[in-house]
């Protein structure tokens, strides 16, 4: 998107510097990245960085004029409903296409929405490896955080945010077998940043109300957990033995509370408008005579882009029993925008990442998460082979 940059970047690109950028992974967290790192960071100029933030401040409008208790009625099954405050969300991501319309004009078009956590600490390592391995990389003029954070205060917020005014020992990531997710290395690099422990539900012990985990002989209590397990995992493992349900009436804090995962999601995305949200529709109320080539079909709550159809047909959604959990959402085209070293030049996905502010009592832009790929999907699971691809940062134009 800054045609200057990009051009000194891929004039300047050795493979020594993607090289040492794998380096680094391998010192810092003793095996290699479990998914593929993009050769690039994006550059995003100015005019792009403020149709993204518009769009988010658009969508933080609405979400703030939600009854989210009748969302949680209308999509959440009652036996999974959190008999425990709710509260505010602690975080949100926002994701992008950065697409071309039918003007050739680019914009963000939103894809997806979620009140989970996503790789915060993994992307301030990303960026700072970019910038150790890359001297190509402008240094001047060009941020990955936003609202003015620098490392040591953005490490201050999300420990703020996670911790709080726990000891770090009382205070666990928690994951299914989280040493074969292919997230880990946030989970090692959320370790290293706030000292907290990673630890499998499996390993949880419930004692009443609390809950304990093991380690050098003592058990310790849990009262913060900073939740990572995602739901369509979580009914994946049908034999799964824990000792907990995440639904259980527990005396402890979630970071954030389980119900958010299907509060703020793809579900209410039907009820979201802006120019750069998509039409989209619940998949029992989708008009007879529309043209299903031009939409995509999603169930609503998935991740990594498991159980998307890009080519639906009328025979297909007739099959399908729980309309309620599904949606139609109007394709867009993401531009292949960014120049490449090969034939086909890459997509991008663009996620902003927002942590909840205390003090100010809402959620607020604290860094971004950038995917690219050359196929039908972005995904970092998806096209491994190419090259160009995968996980990435934006570096934003000041």
């Amino acid at each position: 998107m800054i045609s200057k940059v990009r051009e000194s970047f891929n004039a300047g690109f050795k493979d020594a510097y993607y090289e040492g950028l794998q380096q680094e992974v391998m010192k810092t967290f003793g095996e290699p990245c479990p998914f593929r790192i993009s050769e690039t960071p994006v550059f995003i100029d100015r005019q792009m960085k403020k149709k993204v933030m518009d769009a988010c401040d658009a969508i933080i409008s609405q979400l703030d004029h939600l009854d989210f208790e009748s969302v949680r009625q209308r999509f959440m099954p009652k036996q999974l409903q959190s008999p425990t405050h709710v509260g505010e969300p602690h975080f949100l991501g926002i994701d992008f296409g950065i697409c071309e319309d039918e003007n050739g004009e680019l914009s963000p078009q939103l894809i997806e929405l979620q009140a989970f956590p996503s790789l915060f600490f993994y992307q301030s390592f990303l960026a700072k490896a970019f910038l150790k391995n890359y001297p190509t990389i402008p240094t001047k003029g060009f941020h990955y955080f936003f609202g003015g954070h620098t490392e040591e205060t953005y490490l201050e917020t999300m420990r703020k945010v996670i911790v709080g005014d726990e000891a770090p020992e009382h205070v666990i990531l928690m994951e299914i077998f989280p040493n074969a997710q292919k997230t880990r290395i946030d989970f090692w690099a959320t370790k290293q940043a706030l000292g907290i422990e990673v630890v499998c539900m499996t390993k949880v012990i419930k004692e009443g109300r609390q809950l304990f985990y093991e380690k050098d002989g003592r058990k310790i209590p849990i009262r913060r957990i900073y939740n990572r397990v995602i739901f369509d995992d979580l009914y994946q493992f049908k034999d799964l033995k824990t000792n907990f349900n995440i639904f259980d009436d527990l005396d402890v804090t979630w970071i954030t509370n389980p119900d958010w995962f299907f509060m703020i999601s793809k579900c209410i995305m039907p009820m979201l408008s802006h120019e750069s949200i998509p039409q989209s529709y619940y998949l029992d109320e989708v008009p007879k005579d529309i043209d299903l080539k031009q939409f995509v079909l999603k169930p609503l709550f998935s991740f990594a882009g498991k159980g998307v159809n890009l080519e639906p047909t009328w025979n297909l959604l007739n099959t399908i029993k729980d309309m309620k959990n599904y949606m139609l959402q109007k394709k867009v085209t993401y531009s292949p925008l960014i120049k490449t070293m090969g034939e086909r030049n890459s997509r991008v996905e663009l996620r902003i990442l927002f942590a909840r502010d205390e003090k100010e009592g809402r959620l607020k832009p604290v860094i971004n998460l950038t995917r690219m790929g050359k196929g039908g999907m972005i995904n970092v699971s998806h096209n491994t082979n190419d090259t160009w691809i995968g996980s990435s940062i934006s570096f934003f134009e000041e």
